[in-house]
């Protein structure tokens, strides 16, 4: 947690920025991996499991800092809660802690993907069961986000006009680029309207990289992104193919998972390296397994027909899917302590954050709520795992294993 710094206590001040970096690199990963394993629902509801686990449980970072990268995250092209994870492994165990958590997170969603590949699709008997209540736990992960976050970020008659506005524009309009313009309006709103004067708070933790690290990364993100389609006109590798194809989808994509599906089918099927039906069949998988929706990536890589394919060609496209947005974060973070005390951005800031909240309420609707709560048990098991979140402080990992098996009964009892 972050400390007010005292400057008449300079004898502290070594320690409290030392504490932003005071957890080890396995600490880290072992977090991020539970997360991997049970964080279902999309990016939006991993935003909840983030919160519950690193804000509430950790304490890793604070409220307001965790909602200023939940900001930077959306603004950013690539998996945003993929960035967002990446922010807090850096800023609690240094440019490794940042590897630990992307790692952590990935990893379980693109073993299961690569096994899907392999012909791992059946999942016998109370599958359709367990599949629906990781749907309806979602709906519980999301709405403990809206409530937690609209509590901090959301109050006040202006925010909370923005946060509302937000939500019916994109309930009115939901299509990806809404998704951008509406953080942007959420942003300038924030700047001309909210009051700029009192305490900023200061970021007083060191951010473990250097800003001689980030200008390496923006260089390479944007030197790959130049020169790799070049060197794929030169050569014919076909390793060199995929990375270039899934390096670009990572690179240029806003509004997360479910935009990057006509890319990665452009790139693809017409080049006869996967048919059709299997690209499809695999996105299907990818929204019942936990973690980032990117690692359809791991799918694509395995299943496809020219080599490198399988583990070799899942590492591939997986690595290359991901790189922009670990590049990306490196780039942006030594940034964020020198721009977030600024009173304007500030004020910017806490708009766009207004406008999540709005993005997060539209979302907890359609398609979190629509696709799981189809008949009234539906929503029952819903409200009993957001009482098992919010009343009991179940752990989010029990709380899904509970209300998936219970689906899974419900349904083999009919």
């Amino acid at each position: 947690m972050t400390l007010q710094e005292d400057p008449a206590a300079p004898e502290d001040r070594s320690t409290r920025r030392s504490s932003a970096t005071e957890g080890s690199v396995w600490e880290v990963l072992a977090v991020a991996t539970r997360l991997g394993a049970t964080s279902f629902g999309g990016p939006i509801a991993h935003i909840g499991y983030f919160e519950t686990e690193y804000v509430s449980r950790q304490r890793w970072v604070q409220a307001s800092e965790f909602a200023d990268l939940v900001a930077l995250s959306q603004f950013l092209p690539g998996p945003a809660s993929s960035k967002l994870g990446i922010s807090i492994g850096i800023l609690r165990a240094g440019f490794w802690g940042g590897v630990a958590a992307w790692f952590g997170f990935t990893l379980p969603s693109a073993i299961l993907m690569v096994l899907f590949a392999y012909g791992a699709q059946h999942l016998g008997p109370g599958a359709d069961g367990w599949l629906h209540g990781l749907k309806v736990v979602a709906v519980a992960v999301v709405a403990l986000a809206v409530w937690s976050m609209a509590r901090s970020l959301a109050t006040g008659r202006t925010r909370g006009t923005i946060a509302v506005a937000a939500a019916v524009v994109m309930l009115a309009w939901p299509v990806a680029i809404a998704q951008v313009m509406v953080i942007v309006a959420g942003g300038i709103l924030g700047w001309k309207l909210l009051a700029r004067d009192g305490p900023v708070p200061e970021l007083t933790r060191r951010i473990p990289i250097s800003r001689r690290a980030a200008m390496i990364a923006w260089v390479l993100l944007f030197g790959l992104l130049i020169t790799l389609p070049v060197l794929r006109g030169i050569y014919t590798y076909q390793a060199l193919n995929l990375f270039d194809g899934f390096y670009r989808a990572g690179s240029l994509v806003f509004g997360g998972g479910h935009v990057v599906l006509p890319l990665l089918q452009a790139e693809v099927v017409p080049r006869g390296w996967i048919t059709n039906e299997q690209f499809l069949a695999g996105y299907g998988a990818a929204q019942a397994v936990p973690g980032p929706l990117f690692t359809f990536a791991s799918y694509l890589g395995a299943a496809m027909r020219p080599k490198p394919n399988g583990v070799v060609g899942a590492l591939i496209t997986t690595v290359a899917i991901f790189l922009p947005a670990f590049l990306m974060t490196i780039g942006v973070l030594p940034l964020w302590g020198v721009v977030r005390a600024r009173p304007g951005f500030r004020a910017t800031l806490q708009g766009v954050n207004a406008a999540v909240v709005g993005i997060l309420l539209a979302a907890l609707y359609t398609p979190v709520a629509t696709s799981a709560i189809l008949e009234p048990i539906d929503f029952a098991l819903a409200v009993a795992a957001f009482a098992a979140l919010t009343l009991w402080k179940l752990p989010p990992w029990l709380v899904v294993v509970m209300t998936a098996t219970t689906s899974a009964a419900i349904a083999a009892i009919r």
